[in-house]
């Protein structure tokens, strides 16, 4: 696994359609709630944040399909890497923007109303020094990214929230009375979200996806998470920074057999100047979860290191 030297303003992930919610009636589990399991994908065209070609949430299928396109191309068109191109070979698309109750989504994000995550200065005082520590930080091993030490899977692909990788994008949800668990292909990350007035873990015990316990309002599953590792920083392809004291809340919906609507809320005052909230569909996929092999025992992190030193080598 590599991380990508830089970090795009927008993240062109495709994946399947999510049709006009169906008001049906999903399944229900045997002790009593609505049935989520399955496997599902969060693949879309529609970006975290809202790009300069659209001014509001929602637009037409003309102005739908002439995005897709030209994102498309922007991704596939660099073949540097020669055999085995991201471009080429990595990246997974759709033809498809995110639909909810028919309109089609120009952002994940609702709130704020212009799409942007709404940073802080100080917020973006920690951005910008995180992210020219992953670009000078070699001193050892844990000054790399959690994703690079495989700790993780990179792209946001994993932990709370879940937002939309530039690959695999598979998620396996299984249900018991009193834990709810979403396995996840990429890295093979597994979170357990506990249920029934499970008790908090302290405050000192952290980690890298947060403490997660849930409770249903109705038809729909609440999960609030906590206590996360400060340092996992970089979740998807737009900058996001997720401090130590965040509380992400999220609310998984059953609206119809193949889709799930995912909300989620982010409170984190060291980062942001507001609480923001984002909207997607998780799509039914005939797909299973594979194997992701990570470079185990870190054996890569040797070459990346030694790359590390021949640099300070190469500027005395």
């Amino acid at each position: 696994m590599r991380i990508g030297g830089s970090l795009l303003a927008v993240c062109f992930v495709f994946g399947a359609p999510a049709g006009a919610q169906d008001a049906g009636k999903a399944s229900q589990t045997s002790f009593g709630v609505r049935d989520l399991q399955g496997v599902w994908t969060t693949l879309t065209a529609t970006p975290l944040e809202r790009p300069p070609a659209f001014d509001g949430l929602t637009t037409t299928e003309e102005r739908e399909a002439a995005f897709v396109k030209t994102s498309t191309e922007a991704f596939t068109s660099d073949t540097s890497d020669g055999v085995g191109a991201r471009g080429s070979e990595w990246w997974e698309f759709s033809p498809h923007m995110t639909r909810i109750n028919g309109e089609i989504r120009t952002s994940l994000i609702v709130d704020p109303a212009n799409g942007k995550m709404p940073y802080s200065e100080a917020g973006r005082a920690k951005l910008r020094a995180l992210q020219a520590a992953v670009m000078t930080g070699f001193d050892g091993p844990e000054a790399r990214p959690s994703t690079e030490r495989c700790l993780v899977g990179g792209s946001g692909a994993t932990g709370a929230p879940l937002f939309v990788p530039r690959y695999n994008a598979n998620y396996q949800i299984v249900q018991t009375p009193d834990h709810l668990v979403i396995s996840m292909e990429q890295n093979r990350d597994v979170r357990v979200v506990r249920l029934n007035g499970a008790p908090r873990l302290p405050p000192q015990m952290r980690r890298w996806m947060g403490d997660s316990i849930g409770w249903w309002e109705g038809d729909t599953l609440v999960v609030e998470t906590i206590n996360f590792v400060p340092g996992d920083a970089f979740k998807p392809a737009s900058p996001l920074l997720v401090s130590h004291t965040a509380k992400v809340t999220e609310r998984f919906t059953r609206v119809s057999a193949g889709e799930i609507l995912y909300a989620y809320k982010v409170e984190d005052p060291e980062v942001f100047s507001q609480t923001w909230r984002a909207e997607m569909i998780l799509s039914s996929t005939p797909n299973h979860i594979l194997e992701y092999a990570c470079h185990e025992g870190n054996y890569s992190m040797v070459g990346m290191l030694a790359g590390g030193r021949i640099k300070e080598g190469l500027e005395k």
